[in-house]
């Protein structure tokens, strides 16, 4: 599979007691039952963990194990991710301090990753 790096670099915030939140600064939203998550671009002033994304190509909703080996490789590298699922593909987030690591372990498994 052919991975894009996206520019930029993101943030993870949980709201514990939001359903929406009081901004339109966001990438993506996820609702649960513990609070809201929030994905954002992250602000080069803000001290906070940053994450680097990578998504794939488009694919076929009914293409089983696209996800599995992204993550797959990633995870036998000992590095976390985070991951948000879109209708065309998925945004695998890595720690900025780990992304050259997943992204070896990715190529490693056979995937293109490309700036």
């Amino acid at each position: 599979m052919r991975l894009h790096i996206v520019p930029g670099q993101f943030m993870v915030e949980h709201l514990p007691h939001s359903t929406f939140p009081e901004d339109d600064e966001w990438v993506a939203l996820i609702r649960a039952p513990e609070g809201l998550t929030v994905i954002r671009d992250a602000s080069p002033f803000a001290e906070t963990d940053r994450w680097v994304g990578f998504y794939g190509d488009p694919g076929d909703l009914d293409t089983p194990g696209v996800l599995a080996g992204i993550v797959g490789p990633v995870a036998e590298a000992g590095v976390p991710v985070f991951v948000v699922s879109t209708y065309h593909s998925d945004l695998v987030l890595v720690p900025e301090h780990r992304s050259e690591v997943a992204a070896g372990a990715l190529r490693d498994a056979g995937h293109r990753v490309e700036n």
